[in-house]
């Protein structure tokens, strides 16, 4: 296995509150030298919830991605606070996004997303036994819940209805946590 490339040299390009532009000099084991750039996070945590309101169902959300300027269906998701462990921000999130709290919240493992280019990671919690519960949100505008059944999950995203890479991978852990519990 080869090795990782020697980081020469790391240029700070731009930065917001959110975000920094990086470029990395890089030398690479052959010799070889390039330039990359990526976006790096300023400590921003984050997480995506699969809630389920009982075993064959799943909420999903539609809102606005100004990513691509179009209200995209997707799961609850939200920034962790900084004194929150991923579970805590999970269940505030579900509060404040969907109005229910999870008595059952368990960790599926961490997702990077395009970790070529970005080094954003977030966790991913599955959310069970659900009951009302509400608390407002940062949300501009409330978010349209939708209620689906888990067997029409592939048909979304083969009609391209769900394509959010992300959500469609969240879904994906939980399904196989699930049937892993039988």
């Amino acid at each position: 296995m080869r090795t990782c490339p020697t980081i020469l040299k790391t240029e700070l390009l731009a930065e917001s509150g959110y975000f920094q532009i990086e470029a990395l000099h890089l030398q690479f084991s052959n010799g070889q030298q390039r330039v990359y750039e990526r976006l790096r996070g300023t400590g921003y945590r984050s997480v995506m919830l699969v809630a389920m309101p009982d075993p064959e169902h799943v909420l999903l959300v539609r809102e606005y991605a100004v990513g691509v300027e179009a209200k995209v269906l997707g799961l609850p998701k939200g920034g962790a606070e900084p004194d929150e462990d991923y579970l805590q921000a999970a269940q505030r999130e579900l509060i404040e996004e969907v109005g229910l709290r999870a008595e059952r919240l368990t960790e599926l493992g961490e997702l990077t997303l395009a970790p070529g280019h970005l080094c954003h990671r977030y966790s991913v919690v599955l959310a069970e036994d659900l009951s009302p519960c509400y608390l407002p949100g940062d949300e501009p505008e409330p978010l349209d819940l939708i209620r689906l059944p888990l067997a029409q999950i592939p048909d979304l995203v083969a009609r391209g209805e769900l394509h959010e890479a992300r959500a469609i991978a969240a879904l994906f852990m939980a399904l196989g946590a699930l049937a892993r519990r039988g």
